[in-house]
């Protein structure tokens, strides 16, 4: 945009004032004004310093000359480097100047000032020294999260990566019929045509004079038209109490039958297109002696057949939801199971020891297992972690993401089941427990679980959030993705927020709206009739967010190269909020016809919209090559981006 007149002292002032404020916001100093004298003032907290050499330790050094027409930042005695901002014409060193006219251009295309000197409409923030070395990210048409850092290059001022809980709602289904009960957890969801179909092992525990009293165990299933509103479909398999008219597919003593227990099940779907039809739905059960995975298939995903004699993972201790899972972008099966890092767990002795983790494998046939390795997660403490929940994620199926759940004991009892105190041992134990685990809904339940073993009565558990791009290496966010929530009956106990494998799209409650993703997860574990499922939503793609304040702030990628014709971007803004992103060199430098003065300010709420620069959303002529995206937002959200067309 032109300036039409000549820069005036007041718009220098303001020009200055928002430079200084871009460099409070990118190195913490509360705030930064500039006076009519010319002089940088930033204030933090209840000190104000005048910002000239040596006044902004360990910040930065800075200097306006009003009279000589220049504002400069000089590095050379700062701790860490500012930023330069765009257009500025980099000279010897670390010296950056420009003239008043230039500061006021960089301002008018920043939007920070209008052409005729009008009030500025948002802070401008300085760009960020880039990593010159990388090598190009080839995200083709690939819809990119920011699930892990891959895609964070840098991220300036008040931007950061924020991760987004779930939403409750309604309890979709109550386990209390008789032959499910209050321990019926490891639920598999996925669409299958016109329909959703869940499958869950069903069972019911007690604790008889302080002796665990397991009840019926099956593997069972539910239906629904729209992933809400769910029903038991009568099999017509097995009988209970006289009659067929119920869900249940495989009884223990079936699974007896056939070598293995149906422990925690996890059923799917194959999609690889080499799957015969007689074998379009599995899932693996467990065999005792040996210890191990056994695969099963079936043809109607109703009657189960055995799919090899003997077990085909056999290095761990698989007392949880072990999965499988064809994976299309690597055109193989992956397969991921609990194991102990210490102890022994085989069929014949069980004395697990560490903690529990994480072990993968994979296959092309799912009988001939390799590469088998330990899950890490770089920067991640280590923690007692049941599920897994790996899955391909459907929108951008290179990325899988898990939902581990994560087991904490809040009396610092055994991790492992003990069972060999007296009654009397136990209640002094409880009696020491720390009061906010005494005043936890349930108490006199909670007890009562206690004296099989004390764990069963002071673990709590909650769902967590990891995403990787190798199958291995997981970023797992540490805060919790599902916490137990306000404390309720049938809540903060053992047993909750067991999540079902894998989230589906459902429509949203809001007419009108876009679909969204719903989870499911347990609660009134062990503590009722029967355990509760209850539906949660989440916005598609609203795992993680590139976050900005009101305040503002900005991500800039690393170099990559892409195939689309246009760049599609899922956000949220505020009212006055927006969005705005730059084509830049894999050098840094904007590029002609792509700079953030070209970009048409983005705000709403969508999760699809394209970008344009001056009214043209083509960005073709830029493809293969090596180009850095650099969004700026302002209270406002960035969940997902994709170059298509």
């Amino acid at each position: 945009m032109p300036i039409r007149a000549a820069p005036s002292k007041g718009n220098f002032e303001r020009a200055a004032e928002t430079v200084c404020g871009a460099i409070a916001v990118a190195y913490g100093v509360e705030s930064a004004v500039v006076d009519m004298n010319g002089r940088f003032l930033a204030r933090q907290g209840q000190d104000t310093l005048q910002v000239r050499a040596g006044h902004l330790p360990p910040w930065a050094v800075a200097d306006v000359a009003i009279n000589r027409e220049l504002f400069h930042v000089d590095n050379s005695q700062a701790k860490f480097p500012v930023p330069l901002l765009p257009d500025c014409q980099a000279l010897r060193g670390n010296r950056t100047m420009m003239n008043r006219r230039e500061l006021l251009e960089v301002g008018v295309g920043a939007g920070v000032l209008a052409s005729d000197g009008a009030e500025p409409r948002r802070t401008a923030l300085p760009s960020a020294p880039v990593d010159r070395a990388r090598t190009p990210v080839a995200v083709a048409d690939r819809r990119e999260l920011f699930v892990d850092d891959h895609l964070v290059g840098r991220l300036v001022g008040k931007a950061d990566l924020r991760l987004h809980a779930p939403v409750p709602r309604e309890v979709v289904l109550m386990h209390d019929v008789p032959w499910e009960g209050n321990a019926t957890a490891y639920h598999s969801v996925f669409r299958d045509g016109d329909r959703y179909r869940m499958y869950f092992r069903a069972w019911h525990l007690n604790v008889n004079n302080g002796k665990l009293a397991p009840g019926l165990e099956s593997l069972s299933c539910a239906e629904s038209e729209d992933g809400v509103r769910w029903r038991r479909p009568d099999v017509g398999l097995h009988e209970f109490r006289g009659s067929k008219a119920n869900n249940i597919l495989l009884t223990r003593e079936a699974a007896e039958r056939d070598g293995v227990t149906i422990s925690g099940p996890a059923v799917f779907r194959d999609t690889n297109p080499a799957a015969p039809a007689e074998a379009r739905y599995k899932t693996f059960f467990i065999s005792r002696n040996p210890l191990g995975m056994v695969p099963f298939h079936s043809a109607d995903g109703l009657r189960w057949t055995r799919s090899a004699p003997a077990p085909v993972i056999t290095d761990g201790a698989f007392d949880s939801q072990n999965l499988v899972f064809w994976d299309a972008v690597r055109n193989e099966y992956r397969a991921y199971w609990r194991f102990f890092t210490r102890g022994t767990t085989t069929g014949a002795t069980w004395k697990p020891d560490g903690v529990r983790a994480i072990r993968t494998a994979t296959s092309r046939d799912l009988l001939h297992w390799e590469h088998q390795a330990d899950l890490v997660y770089p920067g991640s403490p280590v923690e007692q972690l049941y599920e897994n929940g790996v899955a391909p994620y459907y929108r951008a199926p290179h990325l899988l993401i898990g939902f581990p759940v994560r087991y904490a004991d809040r009396a610092g009892a055994s991790s492992t089941t003990d069972g060999g105190a007296s009654e009397a041992a136990v209640r002094a134990r409880i009696a020491k427990w720390p009061a906010s685990l005494r005043a936890l809904p349930d108490f006199e339940h909670r007890a009562m679980r206690a004296l099989a073993s004390e764990r069963f009565g002071s673990a709590v558990t909650e769902a967590l959030f990891m995403a990787s791009r190798d199958g291995v290496t997981f970023r797992r966010w540490n805060e919790a993705f599902f916490r137990p929530g306000i404390e309720r009956p049938g809540t903060w106990n053992y047993g909750q927020q067991f999540l079902a494998w894998r989230p589906v799209e459902t429509r949203s409650d809001l007419p009108g709206a876009p679909p969204e993703l719903s989870f499911y997860a347990t609660e009134g574990y062990w503590t009722g009739p029967g355990t509760a499922l209850r539906r949660y939503s989440l916005r598609l793609d609203g795992f993680v967010s590139v976050h900005a304040s009101a305040v503002g702030g900005e991500l800039i990628t690393p170099p990559l190269t892409f195939t689309g014709a246009t760049l599609s971007m899922n956000y949220a803004t505020s009212a006055v909020g927006s969005v705005r992103v730059e084509i830049q060199s894999a050098e840094g430098e904007r590029l002609k016809g792509f700079s953030l003065r070209d970009c048409e300010e983005l705000f709403g709420d969508t999760h699809a919209r394209i970008a344009t620069w001056k009214g043209r959303p083509d960005v073709s002529e830029l493809r293969g090559r090596p180009v850095r995206l650099r969004f700026v937002l302002r209270d406002a959200d960035l969940f997902s981006f994709q170059f298509t067309g």
